[in-house]
Order: structure tokens, then C-alpha cells, then sequence
């Protein structure tokens, strides 16, 4: 064996080794605020999560891991003697991934597409952790004289991998975490 394919083995082994290791998301995964704006009959969302960030997370990153951060929101009728009936349930992912090329984080919408490129890691989860006028309802939506309560849970979890990972990692979800819920009323 060669030392240059004993070293790229060693190399693609101890990746593998911290993208499998389930500790790697340890760490704080919490919505820490949420508020709803009504403004023209549209119920706007804005949210901030403290997502964790630990030395397996950023090594990931730098070799080609893309994380997916989601953010949940659940819109119910509060109901006392039956279960709530639900109105609205969506979900906001963004996806981070760092290009070495131009040495850049990248956080992509996934559902629209648009992205925003960042310098430093930093300056990319302070976008991640805040989420600002995310339409979820319309008053339409909702009957007059009804309770309404609404829910916001925030997750991340390992998106796609490089090539080179796809092989040894395909059996492997250890990289999803899910935050508990933060629920309040829904102002009318």
C-alpha cells in the first residue's frame, strides 16, 4: 500500500468517524423567542434559535457536509374536549454548506432557492438563528371567536454529503435533533 492512498484512507476514515458520531450535535437547540405580527390579513412569523455548534459540526462543514436548520410551525384550534384541530403546518429549511473554493458559507433557502454567502461561519448561524416575517396564515384561515394557539420547534440535521462520504455514510441518521416545542396563544 502506498503512504499517499494510506493517508487519503485515514483521511476519508476519520471524516466518517466525526460525521457518524452522534455527539455532534450536542449542545444548546432551543427556539429562544417567537412572535406573530398580523399585518393585511397575514399572520408573519419571527423567530430566534439558538442552534449548536460544536468543533465535529464546523470539521464537517469544512469537508463537504451540508446541514439542513428547520424551523416548524403548527397553527391549532384549541378545542377542550376533543383534540385540536390543526389549521396550519409548515416548515422553513436552510441548508449551510462551506465552499472551499471561495472560502465561503453559503445558507441556501431550499424552498425558494435564494441564497446568501458569508464570510465567516459566525456571520452565516446569525442568519440561520434569525427568521423575520415568515407568512404562515391568513386570517381567512381562521374562524371569528376561536382559540387559536401556535408552536414553533426548531431542528437541524445532516443534508447531503460529498461524494467521497456517500459510500460510508448512507446507513447512518445519527446527525437529527429536534428542539421541544415553544407554544402560545395566536393574538387575534
Amino acid at each position: 500500500m502506498t503512504r499517499a492512498f494510506a493517508v487519503s484512507v485515514s483521511a476519508v476514515l476519520a471524516v466518517a468517524g466525526a460525521c457518524a458520531c452522534a455527539d455532534a450535535l450536542d449542545g444548546v437547540l432551543r427556539v429562544v423567542s417567537a412572535d406573530v405580527d398580523i399585518a393585511h390579513s397575514v399572520y408573519t412569523l419571527h423567530a430566534r434559535i439558538e442552534y449548536p455548534m460544536t468543533p465535529a459540526i464546523q470539521d464537517a462543514l469544512r469537508d463537504g457536509v451540508t446541514l439542513t436548520f428547520e424551523l416548524e410551525a403548527r397553527v391549532v384550534r384549541d378545542r377542550h374536549l376533543w383534540f385540536d384541530a390543526g389549521v396550519a403546518d409548515l416548515m422553513l429549511r436552510r441548508e449551510l454548506a462551506y465552499h472551499s473554493i471561495s472560502d465561503r458559507y453559503v445558507v441556501r433557502d431550499v424552498q425558494s432557492g435564494e441564497q446568501q454567502s458569508f464570510a465567516t461561519l459566525d456571520d452565516a448561524l446569525t442568519a440561520l438563528r434569525a427568521v423575520d416575517d415568515w407568512p404562515i396564515l391568513v386570517s381567512s384561515q381562521l374562524t371569528e371567536g376561536q382559540r387559536y394557539l401556535i408552536s414553533v420547534r426548531a431542528g437541524i440535521r445532516r443534508g447531503r454529503l460529498p461524494a467521497s462520504l456517500r459510500a460510508l455514510l448512507f446507513w447512518t441518521n445519527d446527525w437529527h435533533r429536534m428542539s421541544g416545542w415553544f407554544t402560545w396563544p395566536l393574538p387575534s
